[in-house]
């Protein structure tokens, strides 16, 4: 027993030393920032929870978290909207023709967010080519730059590609047989979909709302390059309290709140899924 004993020391000891590093570097690289953020929360610039209860109580940060989620949760629906039909094909279509729509689907993670950004600020602009085909009909130009519809639909192209990943892995593994046999019986295409497809790509669903609408919470660069000044999100305005007015600690208080706000959704995922799902 001695000598079982001390061999599993020994393996533990082993495994405590290659995951060293590691621990290591989240130590320096994620728990200390977040320390100090939560440290500058109920310290600058003086200790207390004025902050938080500020941010409670203060009608204005009330306006921005709920614009926020609710902008969240616009995007997730537009992305599931959009991504489940790309991925039903997806995941219908022959091997070579699935493989190249999954190049096209992928090919946005080779391209930085920022670029697509300023892409779509062309796009929207009001000399860009949807305001010059709208007067070429005869229609007065829209304004769509700097509105929320503008931060949204750039939010929805570039969070796309994770709905169509989580959806289509899901899908895929959906056994043919099913919906023959559920059209075969009298089922109609929407019938089929609705009773036999959906309900076996929940999963899928799940975790692409789960993914999308965590990203979209923290999304700073696209909201303010596009997005109304009246209709704010948390990243942008902690970045405003720090850049413009130097207030660390309003700006670390609402961070942790978002923080808060993330893990209590990750929270509700865990407690029905599990987070090991996540990523399919």
């Amino acid at each position: 027993m001695s000598a079982t004993a001390a061999a599993t020391g020994e393996s533990s000891l082993k495994s405590w030393l290659l995951l060293a590093p590691l621990l290591v570097f989240l130590a320096a690289f994620f728990v200390v920032p977040l320390a100090q953020v939560v440290v500058m929360s109920v310290t600058e610039p003086e200790f207390g929870f004025g902050h938080y209860a500020e941010i409670v109580t203060d009608g204005f940060h009330l306006r921005v978290l709920m614009e926020t989620f609710v902008t969240a949760l616009v995007v997730s629906l537009c992305c599931l909207l959009l991504g489940f039909p790309l991925a039903y094909a997806m995941a219908a279509a022959p091997a070579s023709l699935a493989a190249a729509m999954m190049v096209v689907v992928t090919m946005s993670f080779w391209t930085s967010f920022l670029v697509r950004t300023y892409a779509w600020m062309v796009l929207l602009g009001n000399r860009g080519p949807i305001a010059q085909f709208a007067e070429w009909l005869g229609f007065a130009a829209p304004e769509l730059l700097f509105t929320r519809f503008s931060s949204t639909i750039a939010m929805t192209h570039i969070l796309l590609p994770y709905m169509v990943l989580s959806l289509y892995g899901v899908l895929k593994r959906i056994e043919p047989a099913l919906p023959r046999s559920a059209a075969s019986l009298g089922a109609t295409p929407a019938a089929v979909i609705r009773h036999v497809v959906l309900p076996l790509a929940a999963p899928g669903i799940a975790n692409g709302l789960t993914l999308v609408f965590v990203l979209c919470l923290g999304f700073y660069v696209t909201p303010i390059l596009l997005g109304s000044p009246r209709e704010q999100m948390v990243a942008g305005v902690i970045g405003q309290q720090v850049e413009e007015f130097l207030a660390f600690g309003e700006a670390s208080a609402m961070a942790v709140v978002l923080l808060a706000s993330t893990l209590i959704v990750l929270g509700l995922y865990h407690r029905r899924f599990g987070l090991d799902r996540l990523w399919g």
